[in-house]
């Protein structure tokens, strides 16, 4: 990969963990759940609210073992 193509990446990694992180929030109602992980999607009682925070900290566990990949 080139030099541009690896930014253009990084880029993109930064704008999903981004909009990641704003919508387990806003599913949580809190930012409490970034330091308890994935426990803190387990005690929300809306199905559509859980399924919602699982489908988007599995986007941001991706996400960040993309990017320690990258470096």
């Amino acid at each position: 990969m080139s030099v541009a193509q690896i930014k253009n990446l990084q880029r993109r990694l930064a704008n999903l963990e981004s909009e990641a992180c704003e919508e387990l929030t806003r599913a949580c109602g809190h930012e409490l759940w970034q330091g308890l992980g994935f426990d803190a999607f387990d005690g929300l009682e809306d199905p559509d609210r859980r399924a919602r925070a699982n489908y988007y900290y599995g986007q941001l566990q991706t996400v960040r073992e993309l990017r320690d990949v990258l470096g």
